[in-house]
């Protein structure tokens, strides 16, 4: 295939179909990916950016690997700037923190050792702290839809790696969310085993007790390959577990969703958006045919104040208070305030036994709330443009862990889901919470929703660039979209050549004197339809289109006044047609 229409949204599945139909190589992906994230250089995803000089030697020893045992074969994937790639800088956000590591973090090892294919390092707020992506040296992460607005952090380069198709799935680091709330905010699936399920070797440490990798991807599935590929005990590692996942197979669906009964908060300029979303989505958890109990959250928001009001704060200062106090100014000034106030002395010996008891409550009335049950919660409660965290940088950061910062603190696994959108190019995301070691929970639950989300789909009339072979057929695919069938207009309609670059029909209706037009009719999502109507450019937009049977349907029309003085190409009867005739003559 033409490697122009490798899409955004890439999979493992759908690349592994391409390499062994031989319509795609791995060098021909990783050329895309380069040119890709030069592309978007000025969005500041990458601190190591994908380079072919430093990815040669990763795609020369997939030659002598056997495909039937490394199921990540060809797979390109991005790695946290705060997690080790052997021979690369780790700056952890901090170019005077840099060093370079002999060896791999045992996660990238794995994942390496699978066949998958790392192409660079990632951006990220300073030492993995913050949840906004905009404290960084190296520039503020842009969201992969809309610039104006934050990309979520501390992964916020792995996260827009993955929306902006520059990688299949990308490694995050997660605390207290920041491998969950990127992926809501630029409409990923945000992967958070089990505490210890993955080994955290070679990772610099935030909160070392509660430092978790996670992943990013578009889909589910993929993010539980990679953790089929990476879990499993690390004998090197003091944080390491055994904690079994049964990835596939007769998985077990919780016995209960557990959703807040008290109205949750909603903030930032979109946060009406955002409450209509929530609505909108738990009323579709609601039809899922699994039981559903409203409960009082307050032990998760109690559990949650521990982590930045308590001496959890004094663990970020022992990992890296000498660095701070041996290298003045090196630090994000925002990130050296927040480390600083872990050296506070209110954060004694007895402070720390104190919470550590409180908590220790909290993890035990959380076990007999959950047992087997999943609870959900908005992945955040809203979200902010770049220039408005500039001016409140520590309180918008606040916000955005509202329903994120109990997780590792109650030992918990979970999953951030995409849940349609807030509003165009805003996607809105849900968090599956589950007790430690009940992963097979969340992706039950988790894949029921996704059913759902694809039963609740649109047609969608396409006329033009975006027909099956076109140049624009991408996008369709992007959105999630299946071709359906060819079909005609009803014979209303004239079509006109607009004077574009690339040159495109536009679809007009006429009350006399029209004709019937070829066109291919799709299936959309209706989660991802918004996002695909707010992209096009005027003088075309989504109107109904009558069909030759007179039903109508949502497709592609063109403003009356773009006619006047373009060329009439309605005779040709579809942009197929016309452009055949147009190379013919040519």
């Amino acid at each position: 295939m033409s490697i122009s229409k490798l899409p955004l949204s890439l999979t493992i599945d759908w690349l592994h179909e391409q390499y062994e139909t031989s319509l795609l190589k791995p060098e021909e992906v990783v050329a895309e990916i380069i040119r890709r994230s030069q592309a978007d250089a000025d969005m500041n995803i990458w601190i190591a950016p994908p380079n072919l000089e430093r990815i040669q030697p990763y795609l020369d020893r997939l030659a002598g690997m056997d495909r039937e045992r490394a199921p990540l074969w060809g797979i390109p994937f991005a790695v946290k700037d705060n997690i080790d790639l052997a021979a690369v800088p780790t700056t952890s956000g901090c170019p005077d923190f840099a060093y370079v590591p002999a060896e791999n973090a045992s996660v990238v090892r794995r994942l390496i050792e699978a066949g998958a294919i790392p192409v660079g390092k990632t951006n990220l707020d300073q030492f993995a702290t913050g949840l906004v992506g905009t404290r960084s040296p190296y520039g503020e992460t842009h969201n992969a839809l809309r610039p104006e607005l934050i990309s979520g952090g501390s992964s916020s380069g792995s996260a827009v790696a993955v929306a902006r198709g520059q990688v299949v799935f990308a490694l995050g680091t997660d605390t207290a969310g920041s491998g969950r709330v990127p992926a809501a905010l630029n409409g990923l699936v945000g992967w958070k085993p089990s505490l210890g399920a993955w080994p955290v070797s070679g990772l610099v440490p935030a909160c070392e007790s509660l430092d978790c990798i996670t992943v990013f991807a578009h889909r589910l599935e993929d993010a539980v390959q990679v953790d089929q590929a990476v879990r499993g005990l690390d004998r090197d590692d003091p944080w390491s577990k055994e904690i079994p996942f049964k990835a596939k197979g007769g998985r077990k669906l919780p016995s209960t969703i557990y959703l807040p009964k008290e109205p949750l908060e909603f903030f930032g300029p979109y946060a009406d958006e955002y409450q209509a979303a929530w609505e909108r989505e738990s009323h579709q958890l609601e039809q899922l045919s699994v039981p559903v109990t409203y409960i009082d959250t307050g032990l998760f928001a109690e559990a949650a104040a521990l982590l930045y009001e308590g001496p959890w704060v004094a663990e970020r200062w022992a990992a890296l208070g000498a660095f701070i106090e041996s290298h003045p100014g090196s630090a994000f000034p925002v990130t050296e305030q927040i480390l600083r106030s872990g050296a506070n002395p209110v954060y004694d010996a007895a402070s720390l036994f104190q919470a550590q008891h409180r908590l220790q409550d909290y993890k035990r009335r959380a076990r007999l709330l959950l047992e087997d049950g999943v609870l959900v919660m908005p992945t955040a409660g809203g979200t902010w443009t770049r220039d408005q965290v500039r001016e409140e940088p520590v309180a918008a950061n606040r916000a955005m862990g509202l329903y994120t910062n109990h997780c590792n603190l109650l030992d918990l696994c979970a999953v951030a889901v995409p849940a349609g959108e807030a509003t165009a190019d805003m996607p809105f995301g849900m968090t599956l919470f589950a007790l430690a070691g009940q992963e097979e929970l969340l992706v039950a639950l988790a894949e029921r929703y996704e059913r759902r989300q694809a039963e609740l789909t649109t047609l969608v009339a396409v006329c033009g660039l975006h027909m099956r072979g076109l140049p624009l057929e991408p996008q369709m695919l992007t959105h999630g979209a299946r071709f359906v069938r060819e079909a005609l207009t009803a014979p209303k309609y004239r079509l006109a050549k607009l004077p574009t670059q690339p040159a495109k029909p536009g679809l007009i209706k006429h009350t006399s004197g029209g004709a019937a037009i070829a066109l291919e009719v799709w299936e959309m999502p209706m989660s991802r339809f918004g996002a695909f109507a707010a992209a096009i450019p005027a003088p075309l937009g989504i109107g109904k289109v009558e069909l030759e049977d007179g039903t109508e349907v949502p497709g592609f029309i063109c403003e009356g006044y773009a006619g006047q003085e373009a060329e009439d190409i309605t005779s040709f009867g579809g942009w197929r047609a016309a452009i055949r005739m147009t190379a013919s003559v040519e």
